[in-house]
């Protein structure tokens, strides 16, 4: 393949804004950024000029862009076989779920192939309802579980608003000490009157008719709120005590991001080590190479469809080439102990890197996350903590590009959110050119 030229912009971009219809956004006023290509942690346009991508696109190439034993895999599955009916059985698909099992844990054996984060809560939420006979799904204000039917109007943000038309569905306000709704001084109170209100939710709904609290385990786009100390193990208990299924949405969080296989097994969230009941995952298995996700499914659960039709279908469930990316994917999570690299960036690179990065711009009113899974919450008066507005954000984010950083910004916050195979050089890079942006920015 040849090298881009100036043309291959002007065609790209003439062909986008002709053609593409864009998600989230007014058609009108796109300016799409355009990339030709991608390597580890970096990408770059069709000019040739590299960035650093801390989005991760959409907080999801974990393993990085164009890992080789990834594509390799993916190739050699097309030449053998590209495509197969979900109801027959494939050696691949099983080796997938495999895989997905020994990481997940005892507890669980089977998995659900979907072919994304929204239709893996959707499944989950299916099953929830059939096996418990309930039909109410509770689940936080401050969440995004997809954009289909049932998993749009379980999103807690502004988006559920224009596509209210699935039934059954109860928000409840989860825990989020720096901007408290319970009036709380400590993570041990936010985490108990969280927890309390949770309860009266639960009891005002009457518990008969909850099927299941929704929950990401921690909340990504709304922030990176990580649960304070106690909080999912009080919903594991509130869960067991009215016979309701607590489903961890793992889709962002998961494979790697926390510094663990899965957030919910991290010693730091869960000391408690509590299990959830199902197991919702997609990008972050295989970076997004291929479309996939799914349901990872506790025995009881699964043992209640032996004898039960379970009324849910997919027609790529268990892609084949999803599945060879799925395999690869974990093999070289593994072999390169890419969770152990994310933990450790974590630890010892980027949360004291943005601690100190905070302590020069008090536009920076709160850092929270771990692993390679950061936010950045910026105010514009860090006694009040009133939330910066557009504007602000969108300079930091000029600033950034223009010294070759791609940044994810949601809402008054900038995410920091490099793949798990990031190195400690990127990461110094990177937290240099955040510091030139915020300055620059006037911030």
């Amino acid at each position: 393949m040849t090298d881009p030229t100036a043309s291959d912009l002007d065609l790209t971009l003439e062909l986008d804004r002709a053609h593409v219809f864009h998600s989230w956004s007014a058609q009108g006023s796109l300016q799409p950024f355009a990339i030709a290509g991608a390597s580890g942690s970096e990408v770059w346009d069709l000019a040739g000029t590299r960035y650093l991508d801390f989005s991760s696109q959409l907080v999801n190439t974990n393993i990085g862009h164009g890992h080789p034993a990834v594509v390799a895999a993916i190739k050699e599955q097309a030449d053998l076989l590209p495509t197969v009916a979900p109801a027959h059985a494939n050696l691949t698909r099983g080796r997938a779920a495999q895989a997905i099992l020994s990481h997940a844990g005892p507890g669980f054996e089977k998995v659900f192939f979907t072919n994304g984060g929204a239709d893996a809560n959707e499944n989950a939420i299916r099953m929830a309802r059939l096996t418990t006979g309930r039909d109410t799904v509770l689940s936080t204000y401050r969440s995004y579980h997809g954009n289909t039917g049932g998993a749009v109007v379980a999103t807690g943000d502004w988006r559920r608003v224009p596509n209210q038309y699935a039934r059954g569905h109860v928000h409840f306000f989860g825990p989020f000490l720096y901007r408290s709704e319970f009036w709380a001084a400590t993570p041990q109170e936010e985490s108990a009157r969280a927890l309390h209100h949770l309860r009266r939710v639960i009891e005002s709904e009457g518990p008969a008719s909850v099927a299941a609290i929704l929950l990401e385990t921690v909340p990504g786009t709304a922030g990176v709120l990580v649960p304070p100390p106690g909080y999912l193990a009080g919903v594991r208990a509130l869960c067991d005590e009215f016979g309701i299924v607590l489903i961890l949405d793992e889709v962002m969080a998961g494979f790697g991001r926390t510094g663990d296989w899965f957030a919910w097994q991290n010693p730091e969230l869960n000391p408690e080590r509590i299990v959830p009941d199902l197991v919702t995952f997609a990008k972050g298995v295989n970076s997004g190479y291929v479309p996939a996700g799914g349901v990872i499914i506790s025995d009881p659960i699964s043992r209640a469809f032996d004898d039960r039709v379970f009324p849910g279908g997919l027609t790529y469930s268990g892609h084949p080439l999803a599945m060879a990316s799925i395999v690869a994917s974990i093999g070289a999570f593994e072999q390169e102990r890419i969770p152990e690299n994310a933990a450790r960036i974590g630890r010892d690179a980027l949360g004291p890197g943005l601690a100190a990065l905070a302590e020069r711009h008090p536009v920076i009113g709160e850092v929270r996350g771990l692993g390679v899974f950061w936010a950045l919450d910026l105010v514009a008066d860090a006694a009040t903590r009133e939330p910066v507005g557009a504007a602000v954000v969108g300079r930091i984010k000029a600033e950034c590009l223009a010294r070759g950083l791609l940044p994810f910004s949601a809402d008054n916050r900038i995410h920091v959110v490099p793949p798990c195979t990031v190195s400690d050089d990127e990461v110094q890079r990177a937290l240099a050119i955040y510091d030139e942006a915020f300055t620059a920015a006037g911030c």
